[in-house]
């Protein structure tokens, strides 16, 4: 059994598929096969079973998989942080995150930090949703991922940092634009942009109209909240989106921001595998930019109260 091996079944567990581990890799889908097979001669069980669409773990692949990918995770994050003190203070943060998050959450907390720290290297991947990201930091690789927050999820600590409100998104010149709030109950008629239907914001929202007995409805879907607030600025929709911090309500432009306060608040904030051995830099870069949002709601005047702390430890019966 070697390091190789086990990098490669845990991320044959988490892809399902053999396939796409060697397109990963640039290897053959042989070569990946080799190293599960291996590991299954030295445990004396199988580890994965073949199914028509891919592999799974089975019980004793599943006690492998956990084991092999907290242990793999620590001893990367260890190897990273030998990095940062031998480098000093010309290491590497890296971050995993939407597309639109650098430019409404992160935006001056990079030019600060880069300004304290001109000699680290801040890395972005982006992925499509929290879930996404959840699965790009469990890997390894990562040090931090700006998620938005829907429960504890297994072997991953999540801080918030900031609730954020939901308004709506309309045209000054529509006739909602001149309300100074809305109820959910007033959006029952109207037709809205549907947020990503993958994302965490948009199965928000659509609990939050179940539970007040609203059915949404919705013309047009969107990939992201910047594309919903465009096409209700070109009179294309209406959106309801997160108030992101800083960000003018009502605003003052062609496109008006209606607080709907009755609407449960949407908290974002930060996840890692482990506070306790997150790097020095990289626990200085989740404090910059969470100091930056928080300053940005006090500056604006229409910010919600910072994001109230749960405990979001991993918890080892969650699924």
């Amino acid at each position: 059994m070697t390091l190789d091996d086990l990098r490669v079944f845990v991320s044959v567990c988490r892809a399902g598929s053999l396939s796409a581990v060697a397109r990963e890799l640039g290897c053959t889908q042989s070569a990946v096969s080799q190293h599960v097979k291996r590991l299954e001669r030295e445990a004396g069980v199988s580890l994965l079973e073949r199914r028509p669409r891919g592999v799974v773990p089975t019980h004793a692949g599943r006690v492998l998989w956990d084991a092999a990918a907290d242990s793999i995770a620590g001893l990367d994050a260890a190897l990273r942080r030998v990095g940062d003190l031998v480098n000093g203070d010309s290491g590497a943060v890296r971050v995993t995150t939407g597309g639109t998050t650098v430019r409404h959450f992160m935006a001056e907390a990079v030019v600060a930090f880069r300004q304290r720290y001109p000699k680290v290297s801040l890395e972005f991947q982006t992925e499509t949703s929290s879930r996404r990201c959840f699965e790009a930091l469990a890997d390894g690789h990562l040090d931090l991922a700006w998620v938005t927050m829907d429960g504890p999820v297994r072997g991953i600590e999540q801080r918030p940092v900031v609730d954020l409100p939901w308004v709506l998104a309309v045209r000054a010149d529509d006739p909602l634009a001149g309300r100074s709030r809305l109820d959910a109950a007033d959006l029952a008629d109207v037709r809205l942009i549907r947020l990503p239907h993958n994302s965490t914001s948009g199965a928000r929202l659509d609990a939050a109209f179940a539970d007040a007995g609203i059915r949404s409805r919705s013309d047009t879907g969107v990939a992201d909240w910047d594309t919903a607030l465009l096409l209700a600025e070109l009179g294309l929709g209406h959106a309801v989106v997160p108030a992101v911090p800083g960000r003018p309500v009502p605003g003052d432009g062609p496109l008006r921001l209606v607080p709907v306060p009755d609407l449960p608040p949407l908290a974002v904030g930060w996840a890692v595998r482990r506070w306790d051995a997150l790097s020095p830099l990289a626990r200085s870069f989740a404090e910059t930019v969470a100091g930056s949002c928080r300053q940005r709601d006090a500056n604006s005047g229409t910010a919600p109260p910072p994001a109230r702390e749960i405990d979001r430890r991993p918890r080892p019966d969650t699924p």
